[in-house]
């Protein structure tokens, strides 16, 4: 063992020895011992299955044993449920080695269980931010719970970093420091992310405590990489069932809908078929875990609920319908796979759309370049702001004017608020009577007992929205879940829904309990969610441009069938410029479309920069904007050197501050602000409009 193994506690390198049987630590295992033990604030990063867990745990434990903590001392935060499933019986068995005891508590752990950890509170939880806060609120919950609180693990915190729930991560441990007392101990552990310097800060928000990266890389092992044309997801379904026989298959699709119509799909080719996400029944997705990890010759459909870090076994190999948006998700999957000696990781891209084996090709060169994307979070939570407040007074009963904002203010200091925000917010909270006040002490209003009140009070443990979603039944099992517009039928048929990969029809809907009746039939069928893609960044966009103009970077993964249809697509796309921007003019409808590949975010902003000087556009994507007349390109670069990237605004939809949890609780003006800040993409924008504009010509574009 390597001399950082020494300083752990005896008891723990005992039984690292000879309970675990380890002959060695994992060089992040070692590197992570005493800046952990010294109570720094700690970002561990490696791939899939590179012993990050162990190496937040382990010496944490030692720390547990040496310094004779007690009660509940260490949380482990994950984003998924299914995640700290999967990782209980792991940290049971490491804390119980050392007389210590682990458990778990989410929204799926029933009341007997809670109970019994409120009697005698186990050394280390394994939760959601969610369920925390949850916990904070409660009147069954004693205070004192966490008062012996000294470390928090956050796993996979690049999942949380790029989310609204990374902002309420923050609030709920800056609350917690408060209620301890203490400065409690960070830890994250992240895959490969472009920015960890910006990550420890983001985690240590604003601590005392010195902080400490440790990142290591995968092996430099051999990538095995192929992208295919198959056009379709019944060709993609085909090759799926027929490719590689007798191993065990990780499918990625980008939506529920489509990992739906695949499933179905390939288990009609006859293959053995599994599905997992989000809206499936926690039970059927469960199994369907399992029995993946179990069987041998298999596929398992999912959506990125399977990018993270669950245990489903041994994986031969991972195929990509379509492409993900990141690099990072790209190292995300093929890390589940090449864990085995003698393996290597891989990835099979099937492309069913031109748009899809472009963003597949870039995704592949950058990653040759060793480029990752930099995390950003979401900028200006102000919903926040009102969440905590709710929170607090829900949690204590009222809550003194002179102690709010309290340690919120200093998640706001990262998240770049303005001071001024906090009273703005009561006072409108107060003046639309969520809240009242009385002689300096804040409770809650007629407006908020209606609407969180303690029947509801579970709205507030949360910053995003559930989706208004149907239970489907078949008997007393539970299916999943579905969107109402899944039920929509052509003429007087019954409708159909996919779930689980498998075809149901609808015979009954109770739409006050909102529950859908089904029963088993042969006829195809669709399901539908709510929800769309998120823009491309503009590296990914000009690395499909850099694909289109010069493709010999990445020609060598490409099957004889992607090399046709690249080559198509190249012949199509002819004018594209690796330096330039590039305005071409449909001959065939007198339109023109500037072809900025800078991202959909910078392109709205482009878009409405033209239109505001009397260039109207029609549409725009991650890669183009349409224009309604032909408009010149010196027209089109006057304009964009018109534009003040410093001071760029976004036309907010008003129907889009429905969607805000806690909008009302805010005045119109904040929400606007918040949602024009996360549209818009001032580097993007400076990008585009510093290229020049080339001309390419006349092409008939459909």
């Amino acid at each position: 063992m390597s001399a950082p193994f020494e300083r752990l506690h005896p008891a723990v390198r005992h039984h690292v020895v000879n309970s675990l049987g380890w002959r060695s630590l994992r060089p992040l295992q070692a590197q992570a011992i005493e800046p952990i033990l010294g109570g720094r604030h700690v970002l561990l990063g490696a791939p899939t299955a590179g012993g990050k867990t162990e190496a937040a745990l382990l010496p944490l434990l030692s720390r547990m044993v040496e310094e004779r903590w007690s009660g509940l001392s260490v949380l482990y935060v994950c984003p998924l449920r299914a995640l700290l499933n999967n990782l209980l019986p792991r940290a049971q068995s490491y804390a119980r080695l050392l007389g210590r005891e682990a458990a778990v508590w989410h929204g799926d752990v029933g009341q007997p269980e809670r109970k019994a950890i409120l009697r005698d509170p186990p050394d280390l939880l394994l939760t959601t931010p969610e369920s925390i806060e949850a916990m904070l609120m409660s009147r069954s919950v004693d205070e004192r719970l966490f008062s012996a609180v000294r470390a928090v693990v956050v796993d996979e915190i690049h999942a949380f970093a790029g989310d609204d729930r990374g902002w309420h991560l923050l609030a709920v441990l800056a609350r917690l420091d408060e209620r301890t007392g203490r400065e409690l101990q960070r830890i994250g552990l992240t895959a490969t992310v472009g920015n960890p310097d910006w990550l420890v800060e983001w985690l240590a928000c604003g601590g005392a405590a010195p902080r400490q990266i440790i990142m290591t890389s995968p092996a430099e092992d051999e990538l095995e990489i192929s992208v295919d044309w198959v056009a379709s997801v019944p060709n993609a379904a085909k090759v799926i069932a027929s490719l590689h026989r007798g191993e065990k298959r990780l499918v990625f699709a980008d939506s529920r809908a489509r990992v739906e119509e695949l499933a179905a799909a390939v288990r009609g080719e006859g293959a053995t078929v599994f599905v997992s996400h989000s809206s499936l029944s926690r039970d059927d997705r469960r199994a369907a875990e399992r029995a993946f990890s179990e069987t041998r010759d298999c596929v398992i459909v999912a959506t990125s609920t399977l990018e993270l870090g669950i245990d489903v076994g041994d994986l031969d190999r991972v195929i990509q319908v379509g492409a993900p948006r990141t690099v990072a998700s790209l190292l995300q999957r093929m890390g589940r796979t090449g864990r085995r000696a003698g393996t290597t990781r891989n990835c099979l891209f099937l492309a069913t759309s031109e748009m899809e084996l472009l963003q597949a090709l870039a995704l592949v060169r950058l990653l040759r370049e060793g480029w990752v994307e930099p995390l950003v979070a979401p900028a200006q939570p102000v919903n926040l702001v009102a969440q905590q407040m709710l929170a607090r007074v829900l949690a204590e009963g009222r809550a003194g004017r002179g102690s709010w904002p309290g340690s919120i203010d200093r998640v706001g200091v990262v998240a770049g608020l303005s001071p001024d925000l906090y009273d703005l917010v009561l006072v409108w909270m107060l003046h639309e009577g969520i809240l009242v006040e009385d002689g300096g002490v804040v409770s809650m209003g007629p407006a908020g007992e209606d609407e969180y009140g303690r029947r509801n009070f579970m709205e507030v443990t949360s910053l995003f929205l559930t989706e208004p979603l149907l239970a489907v039944r078949w008997g007393q099992r539970d299916l999943g879940a579905i969107d109402p517009s899944s039920l929509a039928a052509r003429d007087d048929r019954r409708p159909t829904i996919l779930l689980g990969g498998r075809a149901w029809g609808v015979g009954d809907i109770d739409w006050k309990r909102r529950i859908v009746w089904v029963e088993p039939v042969d006829e195809g069928g669709r399901s539908r969610w709510a929800g769309a893609g998120a823009a491309l960044s503009i590296e990914v966009c000009h690395a499909i441009r850099a694909v289109l103009a010069d493709p010999e970077l990445v020609t060598d993964c490409l099957t004889a069938r992607g090399i046709e249809k690249l080559r198509e697509i190249r012949a199509e796309q002819w004018w594209v410029d690796e330096r330039a921007t590039t305005l071409v003019e449909d001959a065939s409808r007198g339109r023109r479309r500037w072809w900025t590949f800078a991202g959909a975010r910078a392109n709205r902003s482009l878009a409405r920069a033209l239109d505001a000087a009397g260039e109207a556009t029609s549409s725009c994507d991650d890669l183009s904007i349409g224009l309604l007349g032909r408009t010149s390109a010196s027209r089109v670069r006057e304009v964009a050197a018109s534009i003040e990237v410093g001071a760029l605004g976004a036309a907010v939809d008003q129907r889009r501050l429905d969607a805000v949890k806690f909008a009302a609780c805010l005045p119109d003006a904040e929400v606007e602000r918040m949602l024009e800040a996360r549209d818009v993409d001032p580097v993007g924008v400076s990008r585009a409009t510093s290229e020049p504009i080339a001309r390419g010509g006349w092409v008939s574009l459909g």
